[in-house]
């Protein structure tokens, strides 16, 4: 009745007395088990509502009962108990100190290990307040084993129960501590959580901890900043959502300082991050792009030499310029195209990195309708690559005219003209298809092409004059 009575804030004021608080202290030493367990719960949510009663449990010394009697109770018993130290440590350094000085760093600790997930998340939450108040406090719980037993708990796989929001409260307040060291592996822990289910980032996310994490990069160790960059990547790669909040964050911007001032394969975790935030949409394709990512990727390309970072980089390029043709003509104009081209067909280029640059290369190619970048790409792309070249110039030019013409101007038509494409082939017929978008420009009426006035009724096509058709 009384723990039911305590829920009611209506009725804080009818029990913020000392007699209730000793009244409560007697049943707590009540033989039935279920009268003990009711009376430590209503402590627990009458001192929750009151920095008051919190202090008159202090004053009579009932942490040190509390905490002497859990080892030997249930796990309810536990639950209830953490929860009542978790209920005074909330309200203010003073009080949290009274719980660490009755002994209640040590008994909490202690239950992070226990069976009970309850029990465990309950400790959490509870330690997370204590160290939340101040410095000294927070490196009270680290010295007293909690981070420790914390980060061995979740470096193995997980799965969701192993997890909760009390574990990932505390990890908040461990991480910003001064020792570089304890925040490797707080991020580490906080990596490991968030890259095993969206559910589980998600969970990481909710807790409010982007903020300290961020804060994390200002740091001067390298690898405490390459983990910050490694979460982020594991959080962006389950969902565009989740992406979203990044990007919110001025995630992007981050990564994008980050890559520029790290080297070798420091740089891979930021390279992955910009590739799954581009793949979940074109609007954040697209933040990427304006963030100069793509323009950091481009960097990449051309000054690493490691084939990981290679064969990233080209993944994330792929995934950031399949989207659209605004998207493809970005990855364009940025001269990245000779460089996949130069990827996929070289000697030396292992065999992942040339499937990767295949692929890239090609979903780039069929949304790509900036054609000048296309050009150099006439003089030496293999033929399966060369088609789809082709098929967009054919694409083009059936509505642009002025890309005839341009086309024409800068040599072009005589590079296509020297193909030895066979007869009637897929190649063939593409090369004919733009020979014959130039003959109809040709005989533009409006006078805007004047240089393929001389194309006019001169065959360009081994085939009949037909209407430019994309094929």
């Amino acid at each position: 009745m009384v723990a039911d009575l305590s829920i009611n804030s209506e009725n804080m004021k009818v029990h913020q007395k000392e007699k209730m608080i000793s009244q409560l202290r007697l049943f707590m030493l009540d033989e039935d088990p279920s009268i003990q367990h009711n009376a430590v719960l209503a402590l627990g949510r009458l001192v929750e509502h009151s920095e008051e009663l919190a202090r008159i449990v202090v004053k009579k010394d009932i942490l040190h009962q509390l905490i002497w009697s859990i080892p030997s109770q249930p796990h309810h018993y536990k639950k209830a108990t953490v929860f009542v130290l978790h209920a005074v440590a909330k309200h203010s350094p003073e009080l949290s100190q009274a719980v660490v000085d009755s002994g209640g760093l040590d008994i909490l600790v202690s239950c992070l290990g226990a069976v009970d997930p309850e029990v465990k998340e309950a400790a959490a939450w509870a330690l997370a307040y204590i160290a939340q108040q101040n410095t000294m406090l927070s490196q009270a719980v680290v010295d007293a084993g909690a981070a420790s037993l914390l980060l061995s708990l979740h470096t193995n796989d997980l799965d969701r129960e192993e997890v909760n929001t009390g574990t990932i409260a505390l990890l908040k307040q461990i991480i910003r501590s001064p020792d570089v060291k304890l925040k490797r592996q707080v991020l580490f822990t906080l990596i490991q959580i968030s890259k095993h289910s969206v559910e589980l980032a998600e969970m990481v996310i909710a807790a409010y901890i982007l903020p300290d994490v961020m804060i994390c990069l200002q740091d001067p160790d390298e690898y405490v900043k390459k983990d910050v960059i490694t979460l982020m990547w594991e959080v962006v790669k389950h969902s565009a959502q989740l992406s979203q909040v990044i990007v919110n964050c001025d995630g992007l911007v981050e990564v994008v300082d980050y890559l520029d001032k790290s080297r070798g394969s420091m740089k891979l975790p930021g390279i992955m991050m910009l590739g799954y935030v581009a793949s979940h949409s074109e609007n954040l394709a697209m933040a990427v792009i304006l963030s100069k990512g793509l323009q950091q990727l481009a960097i990449c390309l051309s000054e690493e030499d490691d084939d990981h970072i290679k064969e990233a980089t080209v993944w994330s390029i792929g995934q950031i310029g399949h989207h659209t043709p605004e998207h493809a003509n970005a990855v364009a104009t940025a001269g990245l195209l000779p460089k996949l081209l130069q990827f996929y067909t070289g000697a030396s280029s292992l065999e992942d990195l040339r499937l990767k640059s295949k692929k890239a290369l090609k979903n780039i190619l069929l949304k790509c309708t900036h054609l000048p970048s296309l050009e150099p790409l006439l003089s030496n792309a293999p033929s399966n690559i060369l088609n789809h070249v082709l098929g967009q110039f054919s694409k083009v030019m059936h509505h642009d005219s002025e890309a005839c013409q341009e086309f024409v101007m800068s040599g072009g038509l005589s590079k296509i003209q020297e193909m030895d494409a066979e007869p009637g082939s897929a190649q063939r017929k593409l090369i004919n298809s733009i020979k014959s978008c130039i003959q109809e420009a040709s005989a533009n009426p409006s006078g805007k092409c004047r240089i393929l006035k001389k194309f006019h009724r001169q065959p360009l096509c081994d085939v009949p004059l037909q209407v430019c058709s994309s094929v």
